[in-house]
């Protein structure tokens, strides 16, 4: 008698209620989870807490090193295990690479339903995320493993700056302007991948953008012109702008029509492919963006899009503006963009799109 055969396994994405960093509290919520939360002695060698909701941590070691402490985990924005991997690594590490750091070593965070998926899957995920570490040239040392009724996987990611060269977010200054280096759109592209709308073009295009480390991080805060660095993932372009302006205590003006975007996803967002999250990020921090008038439904969504393994987002003098720009394009981020500028503040910081 033959064996039966053995069910065939899920899609990812099917084991998971959103994916990639859609699975982000959103903004608005997290504030008020947060706001109970008791003050602690901060330690003189902290340089960057949790005060600005930055990217990392960074604790002075000595006058010549830094040690950046980040972590990012999420449940599977794509069906391909190989590829899950890769993506969440390279969102896990690019928290290094915003602060002005180069990753010295990750930590693996694997949570997996294995009563559902096989171990062969398990190992693919794994891999991918390995892979993307060799890239970076970092090893993964250790990690932690659990049974999980969803897929998650993610790192703990370390690396080193010099104490001088640590990028905030919330350091921008009047007269600045912004540079993205990615363009928009993985949100949207993750649900139409998941109701089978992506054709194998757009497949590709989000993969080859949510895979690309971002190692411009360390020569761009090099830069005397450069005031503010962060990276920009599950809150959106809209909701990472406004960190910056908060902790700046300034204005946001972008430039709509400059923004730049990863092909097909506008007429894709209108056809009302875009995440929940979108829209729990508008509902977090809406109150504090001016949009103009007419400003299309499909286009908000790309504003408050997450973004998975988003690009940095620069903050710099005009004078350094073309060294920014050769940074991005000796790394390879030919869609590297000016997008906006800063102001000053008349009353609460706000970001103004135009």
């Amino acid at each position: 008698m033959n064996a039966p055969d053995k069910p065939a396994e899920p899609r990812l994405t099917s084991l998971s209620h959103g994916g990639g960093c859609g699975c982000k509290i959103a903004p608005g919520v997290l504030s008020e989870i947060l706001k109970g939360t008791a003050a602690m002695p901060i330690p003189k060698e902290l340089l960057v807490g949790i005060e600005t909701a930055d990217d990392a941590a960074v604790y002075q070691l000595n006058d010549e090193q830094a040690l950046i402490a980040t972590t990012d985990f999420f449940m599977p924005i794509v069906d391909d295990p190989h590829d899950f991997g890769r993506i969440a690594a390279t969102n896990a590490i690019s928290d290094v690479y915003a602060m002005g750091g180069r990753p010295i070593l990750a930590l693996a965070l694997v949570g997996m339903p294995i009563n559902v998926l096989s171990t062969a899957t398990i190992g693919r995920i794994l891999e991918g995320g390995a892979s993307v570490c060799r890239t970076a040239g970092i090893p993964i040392a250790g990690g932690h493993t659990i049974d999980s009724v969803e897929a998650i996987y993610g790192l703990v990611a370390l690396g080193l700056v010099h104490p001088r060269h640590v990028k905030r977010n919330a350091d921008a200054r009047p007269g600045d302007v912004l540079v993205l280096g990615k363009p928009l759109g993985v949100g949207v592209m993750s649900a139409a991948l998941k109701q089978g709308a992506l054709g194998a073009d757009g497949y590709a295009r989000m993969i080859a953008t949510t895979t690309k480390l971002n190692t411009p991080g360390p020569d761009l805060a090099a830069l005397p012109g450069v005031h503010a660095l962060t990276d920009v993932t599950g809150f959106g372009l809209a909701g990472h702008a406004l960190e910056m302006a908060r902790g700046a205590r300034c204005d946001v003006r972008l430039d709509w029509a400059a923004v730049p975007q990863l092909p097909g996803v506008r007429a894709l967002a209108a056809q009302g492919y875009f995440t929940g999250a979108s829209g729990r990020n508008w509902a977090g921090y809406g109150a504090d963006v001016v949009l103009p008038q007419g400003f299309a439904v499909e286009d908000r969504a790309l504003l408050t899009d997450p973004q998975t393994s988003g690009g940095l987002l620069v903050s710099c003098t005009p004078s350094a503006l073309d060294a920014v720009l050769a940074v991005f394009g000796r790394h390879g981020f030919a869609d590297a963009a000016v997008v906006g500028s800063i102001a000053a503040a008349a009353g609460t910081p706000r970001l103004e799109v135009r």
